[in-house]
């Protein structure tokens, strides 16, 4: 018998992941990638705004960013009830969550990078080790995040218990 899904714990871990995704994505674009770091947010904006938002990366707009994180958060949390789903279903241990985690991040990066260049071709630019690696640690706290937030509950419905 699968464990049930524990959706708060989804929803805030999806929150966590996708802020630290962010923050690092931005930073290391910035700094070892030598490029603007608006432009990632300029990227995600542009799937609800259109590829005219793209340039110029490098200035700041409310506007552009608000939607972003609209976006992006919202994926953040979508992703989060998928990984959580996986996590409670196969009853997986911390290390587990986190391995599964990675994993899951590579795979979000595949389809962000390769999938959806179908629709949104200005993704294909951002393809590369900063953005490999940012997904990986998306998934890794979004599995770390998880287990450690429904972990009680996981271990309450192991005993036999339901908490309130």
């Amino acid at each position: 018998m699968s464990a049930k899904l524990d959706f708060k714990a989804a929803v805030v871990a999806g929150l966590i992941a996708g802020a630290v995704f962010m923050m690092l994505e931005m930073a290391l674009v910035g700094t070892i990638g030598g490029q603007s770091p608006w432009g990632p947010p300029r990227m995600i904006a542009a799937m609800a705004m259109g590829k005219g938002v793209l340039p110029p990366p490098g200035t700041f707009d409310m506007t552009i960013m608000m939607v972003a994180m609209m976006i992006h958060f919202i994926m953040s949390v979508l992703l989060g009830v998928v990984l959580g789903w996986i996590i409670s279903h196969w009853r997986m241990s911390l290390v587990t969550s986190i391995i599964a985690g990675t994993i899951f991040g590579l795979v979000v990066y595949f389809v962000d990078f390769y999938l959806m260049t179908a629709v949104f071709p200005w993704f294909a630019m951002a393809r590369g080790a900063i953005s490999i690696f940012a997904h990986a640690m998306f998934g890794l706290v979004l599995g770390w995040a998880y287990h450690a937030i429904a972990k009680p509950r996981l271990e309450d419905e192991n005993l036999g218990r339901t908490r309130p």
